[in-house]
C-alpha cells in the first residue's frame, strides 16, 4: 500500500505542470485565432465599432496576453472557468451538462471493447496458429486499419438505413428510458469500440502467448491441472499487465474519438460543445473543455497504474 501511495504522490506532483502546459497551449492557440470573439458573437447582428470596443473592454478581450492568461489561471484555482461570451452561461455549467453524455459513450465503448478484446485475444492465444487464431488475426488487422468515423458510417448504413434497427441521430436520457438510451448509444459506442477492440485483441493475444510459453504453465499442465484452470487462474492474471497499461493510454484516445463520433450521431456531449465553441471562437468554453478532458485522461491513467500494481506484485519492487 505504501508503494501505491508513493506512486500516487509522484503522479499528483507531475499533474500540475502537465495541466499548466496544456492550459498554456490551448490558451495561446485561441488567443492567436484569426477570428475576433467580439465579431463572432454578434455575427448575426453586427455592432458598430464603438459597441465592439465597449464589449471587448467589458470582457477583458483587449488586455495583454499575459494578463488574460494569469486571470484565467486565477479562475481555475477558484473553480471558475469563465462564461460564454454569447449567452453569458457559466462554462462549468455547460461542461457539467455535456460531460455526462461523453462519459457514458466513452465507458460504454470501453466495456464493449474490453469484452471483445479479452474474449477474442484469449481464444486466439489458446488456439494459436489454428483456424480460430488465423480468422481472428485477419479480422483484427482490418479493425486496426479502420478509423472510428468510417466504422460509424458503415454502422449507420447497415443498421439505421438498410436495416433500420437503431436510430442514428437521437439521444434518450437513461433517466427517461434505459432501453431508449441503449438503442441510441449502441451504434456510437460500437463505432468507438471496434477499432480499439481490434488493437487490444492483438495485444492480449501476444501477452497470453508469452505467458503460455512459460515453464510454470508446462509444469501445471504436466501436473494434471485442466487447461481452463491454468489459463483462468494463472495465465490470465499475469497476462493482464501489458494490456492494462496499453488500455490506460487508449482510453484517452477514446475520449478524443468520442468528440468526432458525437458529431456524427448528433449527440449533445463535449464534442458538440467544443466544436460549436471553436466555430464561434468562445475561448473560455474551449479552454475549459480541453482542461476537463486532459484531467480525465491523467486520472484514468493513474487508476490504470494502480490496478497494474495491485494485479502484479512484482511491479511493486520497481517503485
Amino acid at each position: 500500500m505504501t508503494v501505491v501511495l508513493r506512486m500516487i504522490g509522484r503522479r499528483l506532483l507531475t499533474l500540475i505542470p502537465l495541466l499548466l502546459g496544456i492550459v498554456l497551449f490551448v490558451f495561446t492557440v485561441m488567443q492567436f485565432s484569426s477570428t475576433d470573439p467580439a465579431v463572432a458573437v454578434f455575427a448575426d447582428a453586427p455592432l458598430s465599432p464603438d459597441q465592439l470596443a465597449r464589449f471587448r473592454e467589458e470582457h477583458g478581450l483587449n488586455q495583454p496576453f499575459i494578463v488574460k492568461y494569469f486571470a484565467f489561471l486565477g479562475q481555475i484555482v477558484t473553480g471558475h472557468l469563465g462564461k460564454s461570451l454569447a449567452t453569458g452561461q457559466d462554462v462549468t455549467t455547460l461542461i457539467s451538462t455535456a460531460l455526462p453524455l461523453t462519459l457514458q459513450l466513452t465507458f460504454l465503448g470501453l466495456i464493449i471493447a474490453v469484452i471483445i478484446a479479452f474474449t477474442l485475444g484469449t481464444i486466439s492465444a489458446v488456439f494459436r496458429d489454428r483456424w480460430p487464431d488465423q480468422t481472428i488475426r485477419i479480422l483484427t488487422l482490418g479493425g486496426v486499419a479502420a478509423p472510428s468515423f468510417w466504422v460509424a458510417l458503415l454502422l449507420v448504413q447497415w443498421f439505421s438505413i438498410t436495416v433500420p434497427i437503431f436510430p442514428s441521430s437521437r439521444y434518450v436520457n437513461p433517466a427517461d428510458s434505459v432501453y431508449g438510451w441503449l438503442l441510441t448509444m449502441t451504434l456510437p459506442a460500437l463505432a468507438l469500440a471496434l477499432p480499439l477492440a481490434a488493437q487490444m485483441t492483438r495485444i492480449v493475444r501476444t501477452s497470453m502467448v508469452e505467458e503460455l510459453d512459460r515453464d510454470y504453465v508446462r509444469t501445471a499442465r504436466g501436473g494434471g491441472l485442466p487447461p481452463i484452470v491454468v489459463v483462468g487462474r494463472n495465465v490470465m492474471r499475469n497476462a493482464l499487465i501489458n494490456p492494462l497499461n496499453v488500455l490506460g493510454l487508449r482510453i484517452g484516445y477514446l475520449l478524443g474519438g468520442a468528440v468526432v463520433i458525437e458529431q456524427m450521431f448528433n449527440l449533445p456531449g463535449m464534442g458538440q460543445l467544443m466544436i460549436e465553441a471553436v466555430k464561434n471562437n468562445e475561448p473560455a468554453i474551449v479552454q475549459g473543455a480541453v482542461l476537463t478532458i486532459a484531467l480525465g485522461f491523467v486520472v484514468i491513467n493513474l487508476i490504470v497504474d494502480i490496478l497494474s500494481l495491485l494485479a502484479n506484485p512484482r511491479l511493486r519492487t520497481n517503485h
